[in-house]
């Protein structure tokens, strides 16, 4: 994985997440990792950055991309 990571990627990490685990409830509450990814891509967005470093993310959105990351490059 890069140091930089990209709102497309950001995108794909959150709509994987919405995928395999959808909001529940009728208030449909988001899934942590897609709650922890919201942020981040909120800002960029705002922002009008195409990017942030990994580094930046807090713990919950950068273990959502790893985790993402992992399964995005099975073969």
């Amino acid at each position: 994985m890069t140091n930089q990571i990209s709102i497309t990627q950001i995108e794909a990490a959150i709509n994987y997440w919405r995928q395999t685990h959808p909001a529940q409830g009728e208030e449909l509450k988001l899934h942590g990792a897609v709650a922890a990814l919201a942020e981040p891509y909120a800002m960029l967005i705002m922002t009008g950055r195409g990017q942030v470093e990994f580094d930046r993310l807090d713990a919950q959105a950068q273990e959502a991309i790893q985790q993402w990351w992992q399964v995005s490059r099975q073969p």
